[in-house]
Parts: C-alpha cells; structure tokens; sequence
C-alpha cells in the first residue's frame, strides 16, 4: 500500500483543546465537546464499545456495507473518473474496509483519505490496510474535519466522495447537524457524492441500552475526557468524584450523556478554579436519532439531491448517497 501521511504530526490542536475546555467549563450549564474524547486510551474504550452486543449501531451498519457493497461502489463510481474516498471520522474504518476491498476487487481508480482527531487511531488503520489492501493508496489526515477536506482539496483535483460513517452527524444538536451539512455542501463541487450514516428513532429501551451498557465501558469512555485534561492540560479532576449519567428523550431523539459531580468541589485548570456544586453535571455527548423525514429535510436544506437509501436489515440504521444538487451550484458556493 502506498501511503502517504499527510497526518499533522505538530501539537496544533493543543491550544483549541485548552480553550474549548475552558469555555466549556465556564459556560452555564457546563459542557465539553465529545471529540476530545478520543486520545489512544479513549480509542481502546471505544473499539470496546463497538463490539458491544448493546452497541447495535456498528452490526446495522456493517450489515449493511457487507450486503449492498455492489450498489454502494456502483452509485460512487457513475462517472468512472478518478475519485478521492475520503473519510471523516474514520476510526479503525472497519465498515468502509467492505467498499475499499470491493473497490480495489474492481481496480477503481481512487485515493483513500481518511480523516480523524486521533492520530493514533489513524496509525492503527494505516497499518491494518497494508495487510488488507497492500495495493492501495492512502493519505491519512489528522485534524478537523473541515480544516483536513480543504487539505485534501489542496492535495488533489479529483472528483471527492465523503463518507460520513457510524451515524456521526448524531453527535451534533439538530440545528448544528444542519449547519453541518450546509458547510460540507458548500465544501464540495459538481459531481461530488456524500455518504451518510444516520441512526433511525427505534425502542427507547433499545437505544439507551447501547449508551448505559451493564459493563460500565462507556462510562469509563465518557469519564475518560476528564483524564484527559488532567494529563495533557494539567487540570485536578478526581474522576471518583464523577459519574456517568444518560438519558434518552424519544420525543425529540436525543440520546445525552452527562458526568455528573457527587459532592460539592473544586476544579483547577491553569489559573482557572471552577466550582461543582453536589449533582451538577457536564454534559458531555448527544447522540440523536432521526426520521427518514429528519433525514429527507437536512437533504433538502444543504442544496444535496438524494441518489440513494440503504436501510440494514432491521430496519433501524440507514446509510444515504448524496449528490451535490447542480441546480443549486451557485447558491450554494455563494
């Protein structure tokens, strides 16, 4: 496998990480951004979780890349250029390994990019493809997702198809899902496709089910952050003092993680001391459900026109192809 890292091997996101914390922190009500959940000891939680029997997500979607490959690459490669497959999020890419064997199967002509904050976990999928895909190329990019898609606009002319895996865009409120969408439509070009994940409103118990699990991994994930900050940002978070709180609305389909303090307490972070009083929380993580109809109107509202839906087998989980929506170019690049 040919790969080039473009991984950003510089502590850039040091300071962003610093000051997203303190404002968070000092926000009514307190919070912190979920991504800054994923250090390499925040990745080995994770992979736990996804092999979860709770956590039904990762087997809906792997069920449906597994079974609907054909349909996937054949939507993808309609113009058959040379494409760029870039990832946002891309984890350990253990869903989109089924497109990028299927795709190299059928000698495709395209560059796998996968984006993700962990650089850690971008080293681990580099190595897991030279076994795969010892023919492929791949540059992975660390960073933000919208700082690494305008680096890989920068690296290549090719026509870009995004994956968006694992119902990621869950993890926004759903006017911020829909800021999303807008940003990424207004990213990309004519011809351009988009592949989304979106985890569909099912059985309550279901859902929190794979949030609140009875081995207590994600709360070991979600508590994580807090050790996160105290070994690079030098803050005196006692993680004894805290504990994982969920909730899941089915009214709105907003699944909410929260820590929440067990005794009245003091936080310092830099200079910065920060009260908790007994039962505060942080709110730490949404994960929201959705509507096809949910779905259909983000669609509508970024300007993408819908080429295709592949639903898993149960029903629950539903992977979407977008395509830049022509006649609304000049709209959108405005």
């Amino acid at each position: 496998m040919n790969v080039a890292y473009a991984i950003n091997r510089e502590n850039v996101y040091a300071d962003r990480f610093r000051q997203d914390v303190l404002n968070g922190l000092k926000s009514n009500p307190k919070k912190l951004d979920a991504k800054y959940f994923y250090d390499k000891t925040g990745d080995a939680y994770f992979q736990q979780i996804m092999d979860m029997p709770e956590y039904y997500l990762t087997d809906c979607e792997l069920d449906i890349f597994k079974n609907q490959t054909a349909d996937m690459a054949a939507m993808i490669q309609q113009s058959e250029t040379p494409f760029d497959l870039i990832e946002l999020g891309a984890g350990d890419a253990r869903k989109s390994t089924f497109l990028l064997r299927h795709l190299a199967a059928q000698t495709a002509d395209f560059t796998y990019m996968p984006i993700d904050i962990s650089e850690n976990i971008l080293q681990i999928l580099a190595n897991n493809l030279k076994k795969e895909l010892p023919e492929g190329s791949i540059i992975p990019l660390a960073g933000e997702y919208f700082d690494m898609l305008e680096k890989a606009y920068a690296l290549s002319t090719n026509r870009k198809v995004v994956l968006f895996l694992g119902s990621n865009i869950g993890n926004m409120e759903l006017d911020e899902a829909e800021q999303f969408c807008i940003q990424l439509r207004r990213k990309l070009s004519k011809g351009d496709i988009v592949l989304m994940g979106f985890d569909l409103k099912k059985n309550p118990h279901t859902i929190l089910k794979a949030y609140n699990d009875p081995p207590g991994i994600t709360a070991k994930f979600n508590l994580n952050i807090l050790s996160r900050i105290n070994n690079e940002l030098g803050a005196n978070f006692n993680l004894a003092k805290f504990e994982h709180y969920q909730t899941y609305d089915p009214v709105t389909g907003a699944c909410r993680s929260f820590l929440i303090s067990l005794t009245n307490q003091q936080v310092k972070l830099d200079e910065t001391t920060f009260s908790f009083a007994e039962h505060e929380y942080i709110q730490v993580e949404v994960s929201q459900k959705f509507t096809t109809q949910d779905i259909q109107l983000l669609a509508s509202r970024a300007g993408f026109q819908p080429l295709a839906v592949l639903n898993d087998t149960k029903g629950w989980f539903v992977d979407v192809i977008w395509q830049v929506d022509n006649k609304m170019e000049a709209k959108w690049k405005k």
